[in-house]
């Protein structure tokens, strides 16, 4: 059992933009090809740093009221200077935060969270980009089939990884909901089956009814 990579979600064909693109150039970039930010990468592509949209709002924030109206919160002298910037290579958020192809999909969900970025270019041994993943990747494996998140419980979980003969839990999956049911040997065998179907791919919650021996009844069922 394993988490898909990013090198399986991630966007191949990346637009991109150089360090002297234009501020005008940039913005063509986003309207031609339906992107909020383009990676700015040197002569051997390699990712310099990252250019949003709000790296050229910015620039709009920063222009006078034509009406005279009072200005808004006064932007500290880095700002200040993004957005008084021509160029991508004065404008861009660097250095790059990147993500690695081999990378799995939770250790990277934690690097945008932990680094607040909406995207992240992907960068082979070489440093040169090879793709870009961002948040919407990252939620195509929730768009799992039922029935293929059920085959891999049943057979990498259950069956492979913890040898549990065929029966002895039985799953059902609708909408990547997750619910167990059946009785095992020892009740330290059930929250390890927990742990490991919340980890497949494309499961949304899991919700578990399964006793142990000694036990009369199973519990009532309870989520995760």
């Amino acid at each position: 059992m394993q988490h898909r990579t990013i090198s399986e979600v991630m966007t191949r064909r990346v637009v991109t933009a150089r360090p002297d693109s234009s501020f005008k150039e940039i913005a063509q970039m986003f309207v031609d090809n339906e992107v909020t930010a383009v990676p700015v990468v040197d002569d051997q592509g390699r990712p310099l740093g990252v250019v949003s949209e709000a790296d050229l709002l910015r620039k709009a924030a920063s222009l006078p009221d034509p009406e005279g109206r009072s200005p808004g919160p006064r932007l500290d002298p880095r700002d200040v200077a993004r957005a008084a910037a021509e160029t991508a290579k004065a404008m861009m958020s660097a250095p790059a935060i990147i993500a690695r192809p081999e990378w799995n999909i939770v250790e990277t969900a934690r690097a945008m969270d932990r680094n607040k970025v909406k995207r992240l270019p992907v960068i082979d041994e070489a440093g040169r980009l090879v793709g870009i993943v961002s948040r919407r990747d990252l939620l195509r494996p929730f768009l799992r089939r039922d029935d293929a998140i059920s085959d891999e419980i049943h057979h990498e979980v259950l069956g492979e990884t913890l040898g549990l003969a065929p029966g002895t839990v039985e799953v059902a999956v609708r909408d990547g909901v997750v619910t167990l049911s059946g009785r095992v040997v020892t009740s330290d065998l059930i929250p390890i089956i927990e742990r490991l179907c919340r980890s497949v791919d494309g499961v949304v919650a899991v919700h578990q009814a399964i006793a142990h021996e000694g036990e009369k009844d199973p519990p009532a069922s309870h989520g995760s």
